[in-house]
């Protein structure tokens, strides 16, 4: 039992890093296919540096979080 919970809590420590490393291009087109699913129009996502998000909603981040993604109604 203990084996199994052990590789239960190693599996999803991996899945996590490799979540956090997601490319930057790949995860905004799945926020944009959420969004455009709500029915939300007239916004913009970018991707920046971390902690250059001024004036915009981080909805991710990418690239092992070196990177985020902002939104931005417009």
């Amino acid at each position: 039992m203990k084996k199994i919970m052990l590789a239960v809590g190693l599996l999803s420590l991996a899945g996590g890093a490799f979540a956090a490393g997601k490319p930057c291009e790949e995860l905004k087109a799945e926020i944009a296919a959420k969004l455009d699913a709500k029915g939300v129009s007239g916004y913009s996502l970018e991707v920046v540096d971390k902690g250059a998000a001024a004036d915009a909603k981080v909805v991710g981040t990418c690239e092992g979080g070196s990177k985020e993604i902002v939104y931005k109604r417009g």
